[in-house]
């Protein structure tokens, strides 16, 4: 099992949490799947970015992501050179810190 280490965020989760992750698991399942209820308004298939994370450790440990995900993390809040899209990250054998950030493109939040 991998480590995720999440900071905290105000809304998902204000103590911060630490949980575990099968690898071949996105981060963003593995959050869902430890009740941090990140926000994935287009179910998960990349069409969005409110699932977006910044990872501050372990980021090259993930899969690459394609050309798909690197378009549409241009269009995210608070873009930085370790972002993902959580629901494309797939978890491999190294622990991850990552970092929700505090808004996201979603102004009217979906109910998940």
């Amino acid at each position: 099992m991998t480590q995720i280490v999440v900071l905290p965020h105000s809304e998902y989760c204000p103590e911060g949490a630490v949980v575990e992750a099968l690898p071949g698991t996105s981060i963003c399942e593995a959050l869902l799947e430890n009740d941090i209820p990140i926000e994935h308004a287009c179910d998960m298939v990349c069409a969005c970015t409110t699932c977006h994370v910044l990872v501050k450790e372990g980021f090259n440990s993930l899969n690459p992501p394609d050309e798909n995900e690197e378009d549409m993390l241009d269009r995210a809040w608070g873009l930085g050179p370790q972002s993902r899209l959580s629901c494309q990250a797939i978890v491999a054998q190294e622990n991850l810190v990552i970092e929700i950030p505090k808004y996201s493109i979603n102004h009217a939040k979906e109910n998940h």
